[in-house]
């Protein structure tokens, strides 16, 4: 006999999820929201942690190197804010939890590679999610305007050659009022370490 805890998890999960693993690199796909708007952003990087297999709370923590600085990211792999995770390369390794590409950079944080069947592996197709993704489209597309857009750039393009025209004016009246207040100056700077 099936518990209800089990039986109203199970309602929540996906039909099918990627079987992620440490030491793959995904490219997640998640949906954010910014006011009333909706986007889709795209977070790469390496598994360094994944856990509760099969559980509604399943995750996987991904890190990647962002302009010089580790920056890591926690993702529940049911969430319906995950629309679609994609696996781009398998490495082999003999941990759970990496916690040691911390500390690496550069070479020495490579990880051997595994060769892998990447079509069989990302073919999972959740519809719902798939439906979502080209829902945002959709509306990204209807609330784009062409025009509005041309106007925009043409405003940014003005507003850049009036601020590039006014520049060199003032430069070239700075370097000629230069030698004037040299030639107005009659008597030598006083030296500042004057001894008492």
């Amino acid at each position: 006999m099936e518990s209800v805890a089990r039986k109203i998890s199970d309602k929540q999960k996906k039909t099918a999820v990627v079987d992620v693993r440490p030491g793959d690199t995904v490219r997640v796909h998640q949906k954010i929201r910014e006011g009333g708007k909706e986007r889709i952003q795209i977070f790469e990087g390496l598994v360094i942690k994944a856990s509760r297999k099969n559980s509604l709370s399943s995750s996987f923590t991904v890190r990647r190197i962002a302009s010089g600085v580790g920056v890591e990211k926690s993702f529940l792999i049911h969430s319906p804010n995950i629309l679609k995770v994609e696996i781009v390369r398998r490495s082999k390794v003999r941990r759970n939890y990496l916690t040691y590409m911390r500390e690496l950079t550069g070479k020495s944080a490579r990880l051997m590679g595994v060769d892998f069947d990447k079509e069989k592996v990302n073919a999972i197709h959740d519809e719902a999610a798939e439906a979502e993704e080209e829902k945002i489209h959709e509306e990204k597309l209807k609330d784009y305007d062409p025009e509005a857009a041309k106007a925009e750039k043409e405003a940014e393009k003005a507003e850049a050659e009036a601020a590039t025209a006014e520049k060199p004016e003032t430069e070239a009246q700075k370097i000629e009022d230069q030698p004037k207040e040299r030639a107005e100056a009659k008597e030598p700077a006083e030296p500042q370490n004057k001894e008492k």
